[in-house]
């Protein structure tokens, strides 16, 4: 085990200057504080999706408005999933790192850790690297969706390991680890009220431990994952500022807010008369890069036309249209495949200073012929111990396969 002073100066500053506010229950009761409503789900039809986006686009005209609102966007964010109400203990606790079993493979390795962030609290996960390190490498969080194959889910996923070992690859850190109540987490159920705040503090505490290495360039950090990993994707990215790269996969729409508690279970879009959605959520890193990855089988059908167009003028305000892109796939199935993927590779090979070059075979063309698929027992930090089998496991994934 190794201990590790971690630097929260810039986040206790925040929290200093956040007022805290009474949460009230959805149901929109009146109250002398201030009415808050959860947004979950298709909250809205697609039109009255593109209505709200026109109507917000009304509260800005120039890049200094929109950093006002963005503001406004990350404080509601910090207030509603109650980040502020989590003492300054836990966030400067002494991360204390367990290290399991080590796998050399070609090009990269995967190292199994725990990562004990708070007292009696772990995250488990994966640590991918190149197999040497070359000076600094960018560092790169892999939230994984909530794919629910009771054989094939989670952190484990093979497309989570494709993706992961690629950019090790090609020169990041990059770290995959449980969502709460999932994978190793088997001391949490991930379908509790506060699911988000505790999802949104593991990924800033993941973020402190990658950004403590010694190895690691602060400055250079991307965020990346599909489905309710998207939505870890631009939340994080939202409220912590060391995030400079973000790619959330099919997960941003102006219509449909999350389908779990993890995703839109506490008031983090609506409070009063003040209202956003998840594609102002993931602008607010604006000019800072950003690519969408969406699909035409889902809620993400529409971001060619609606939520892409939204977020491009903001970038065009700050004259960085060159900064933010859309990868559409008409034909694709929800989740981080293989053309996705495709799309992510050169996108952070720009915006991190990766070496995409050494992803492609000898004909140019993206291969990932490479990785070494290791199974759960292999990914496991504790291999003796059972992973979480989450209830609703038949039932979701049974669902998805019939929409897709």
């Amino acid at each position: 085990m190794e201990r590790m002073k971690l630097d929260r100066q810039r986040l206790n500053t925040l929290a200093l200057i956040l007022v805290a506010f009474l949460i009230v229950s959805c149901d929109q009761k009146s109250t002398e504080t201030t009415t808050v409503e959860l947004c979950m789900g298709d909250y809205l039809t697609e039109e009255e999706a593109a209505g709200k986006l026109r109507e917000y686009a009304t509260r800005y005209n120039n890049a200094e408005e929109w950093k006002d609102r963005a503001e406004q966007i990350r404080e509601n964010i910090w207030k509603g999933a109650e980040l502020d109400q989590i003492p300054d203990a836990e966030w400067q606790y002494e991360i204390i790192v367990t290290r399991g079993t080590k796998h050399e493979l070609d090009g990269y390795r995967v190292e199994n850790l725990a990562l004990e962030v708070k007292p009696g609290y772990t995250i488990h996960g994966n640590l991918y690297m190149p197999s040497e390190i070359q000076g600094e490498l960018a560092g790169i969080l892999c939230p994984h969706g909530h794919f629910y194959d009771p054989d094939n889910y989670g952190r484990f996923r093979p497309g989570m390991q494709y993706r992961c070992a690629s950019l090790a690859r090609m020169g990041a850190a990059v770290f995959a680890w449980d969502m709460l109540g999932m994978g190793e987490d088997v001391a949490h159920n991930h379908d509790v009220a506060k699911t988000l705040k505790m999802q949104t503090y593991n990924s800033m505490r993941v973020l402190d431990y990658l950004s403590s290495l010694d190895f690691v360039d602060g400055d250079r950090i991307g965020v990346t994952g599909a489905s309710g990993g998207g939505t870890q994707t631009f939340l994080l990215a939202a409220v912590d500022d060391r995030v400079s790269v973000s790619v959330p996969a099919v997960m941003v729409s102006a219509h449909f807010f999350g389908g779990c508690v993890g995703e839109s279970g506490m008031p983090v879009h609506k409070k009063g008369d003040f209202e956003t959605n998840n594609v102002e959520i993931a602008a607010s890193i604006a000019p800072k890069p950003l690519m969408l990855i969406s699909i035409g089988t889902d809620w993400t059908k529409n971001v060619p036309v609606v939520e892409f167009p939204y977020i491009q003028h903001i970038y065009e305000m700050f004259d960085a249209g060159d900064q933010v892109d859309n990868a559409h796939f008409p034909e694709e199935k929800h989740d981080y495949g293989i053309s996705k993927r495709k799309a992510l590779y050169p996108f952070l090979a720009k915006h991190l200073d990766l070496n995409y070059s050494c992803i492609l075979d000898d004909g140019g063309n993206v291969t990932e012929d490479f990785v070494t698929l290791l199974d759960t027992t292999q990914l496991k930090v504790f291999p003796e111990r059972n992973i979480v089998q989450n209830p609703r496991s038949d039932e979701i994934y049974e669902k998805l396969k019939q929409k897709q």
